[in-house]
């Protein structure tokens, strides 16, 4: 299978936030609507590329805090977004918690997994991010959205 991320260069971004939270939900929300400001400032995404963004980093965040963190306040979530000039942007969440295995995580889709609470984040991040994978033994997550710039006035791509 052909790797198809790509590195981002710091010297090539137009937004570059980088925070650190305590791992506890109540961090979680304060800390999104702070980075989407940002996005919604300097990375031209149109409003479904906003909200997929939105959604995909609350999922991470509460997966870092709720199974990295096991809520506990004394550890921290790492998070960075940046943004480059072609319009892709990157995020990153980082825990300090044991890790996964990303690929032992059942299926949301499947079963008697219809009624789990457990998967549908991944599931979610994966179904709308172009481009998720996890490093670190699971306690870090990168994602990665193509954004079309000068498509956030009308919520269309200028592709169209």
């Amino acid at each position: 299978m052909e790797d198809t991320s790509r590195e981002f260069v710091r010297d090539d971004l137009r937004v570059l936030v980088e925070v650190t939270i305590p791992g506890h939900s109540a961090a979680i929300s304060p800390i999104v609507d702070q980075i989407m400001r940002h996005v919604s400032e300097g990375c031209g995404a149109s409003e479904a590329d906003h909200d997929h963004i939105e959604l995909a980093l609350r999922e991470a965040l509460a997966n870092a805090v709720r199974h990295g963190c096991k809520n506990d306040p004394n550890l921290q979530v790492h998070c960075t977004v940046a943004c480059d000039r072609q319009g892709d942007m990157l995020i990153v969440v980082r825990d300090s918690g044991e890790g996964f295995q990303p690929a032992e995580v059942p299926s949301p889709l499947v079963g008697e997994n219809l009624f789990s609470h457990h998967g549908r984040g991944i599931f979610l991040i994966n179904q709308l991010m172009d481009e998720v994978r996890f490093e670190r033994g699971g306690t870090e997550i990168h994602m990665v959205k193509r954004v079309r710039t000068g498509s956030r006035q009308n919520g269309t791509s200028a592709d169209e």
